[in-house]
């Protein structure tokens, strides 16, 4: 067996039926998927028996503790040369094994992953927010896409190594959030060799709404502070815009209401103070931004509406990940908690 599919899933049945036909459809059918339930409530085991004719599936059924230990279960019982990890929101097209396959043979590495996109069968929600994911303008182009500007560090919902090396760095952490970074981190840390497979995408669902999205990202931000804990240095300052975005946005607000009440409020200070006409002039970065935004999502996405939507996402997305970013850094750096200290909560919150 050349490869073993690793899919974790929480309360994803519906999910996990969409990746799994996605899998039929693949040209290389040397493969394996180990679909490991990680203390579901809703499972997906009637999924997972409409497949086992089509390709090799193990259904394993385990306590919840996040899907970092689920996919080490899931490696534990995997018997390929490769790990692939997928998330249950992916859905594969039928040329991903063989982008691959093609990448290994040409140029042999030790690690691997690959970008993602949005169907066309996403709601306008999910393309925006896959916008925002992905676009240079909200992440800096370091999320994986075609081009890298610095290594490329793969993330759960599509990556792959070598078995032997997934065993030799004892798989991913306990981390409740970042576990696919740090992980990423130890490949490097420990002289592995990792690239970008461009060719090797997934279709990736991420949140289906805005509130789902903002809980991903704040706990994205709270994953930064806790990686850099673990890897001091890997801090770049491209990690920390999104707080200065956060904090800059509020500033001028405050400053736009300051300026409006005092405006509006005392006509004396307005004779006085000719400059408070100009109240609204804070607000022009954010409109500028936004403006920016709609415009380059309406030309990639060809839709007015997705470009609106994209305004929403982005600024959900920047100031999720800072507002979980300067939580994580109060309790943390300030107040010195450990890292399970400062968040119990469920893995899958």
């Amino acid at each position: 067996m050349k490869y073993s599919i690793i899919i974790p899933v929480y309360n994803r049945p519906d999910e996990v039926d969409e990746l799994l036909e996605s899998l039929q459809n693949q040209s290389i059918k040397d493969f394996e998927v180990i679909v490991v339930e990680d203390g579901s409530t809703k499972t997906c085991k009637d999924v997972c028996d409409k497949y086992t004719d089509s390709f090799t599936l193990h259904y394993f059924v385990k306590e919840n503790g996040g899907p970092g230990p689920a996919r080490n279960f899931g490696v534990e019982k995997a018997s390929g040369e490769y790990v692939l990890i997928l998330d249950s929101d992916c859905v594969i097209p039928e040329g991903y094994l063989a982008a691959i396959n093609k990448e290994l043979t040409d140029n042999p590495c030790d690690a691997f992953g690959g970008p993602d996109a949005a169907h066309e069968s996403f709601t306008d929600i999910q393309k925006a927010i896959s916008y925002s994911m992905t676009s240079f303008f909200t992440t800096g182009g370091i999320r994986g896409g075609k081009k890298k500007l610095d290594k490329f560090y793969p993330r759960s919902f599509n990556m792959g190594m070598k078995r032997a090396v997934y065993n030799a760095l004892n798989g991913f952490s306990k981390m409740r959030f970042g576990e696919d970074i740090d992980f990423s981190y130890r490949i490097f840390e420990n002289g592995y060799s990792c690239r970008l497979f461009p060719e090797a995408w997934v279709w990736h669902k991420r949140r289906t709404d805005i509130g789902k999205f903002f809980k991903q990202v704040f706990n994205s931000g709270i994953a930064r502070i806790n990686l850099e804990k673990r890897h001091p240095g890997t801090m770049k300052l491209v990690h920390m815009l999104p707080m200065i975005f956060t904090v800059g946005v509020i500033f001028l607000l405050l400053l736009t209401i300051v300026l409006g009440a005092t405006y509006y409020g005392c006509a004396d200070c307005r004779n006085e103070y000719p400059c408070l006409s100009l109240w609204w002039v804070p607000l022009t970065p954010i409109v500028l931004y936004a403006l920016l935004i709609f415009l380059d999502s309406s030309i990639v996405n060809k839709n007015v509406k997705i470009g609106l939507l994209s305004v929403q996402a982005a600024f959900v997305q920047l100031m999720g990940y800072g507002l979980g970013f300067l939580k994580a850094w109060w309790l943390r750096c300030v107040l010195g908690k450990s890292e399970f200290a400062a968040f119990e909560k469920n893995f899958y919150d």
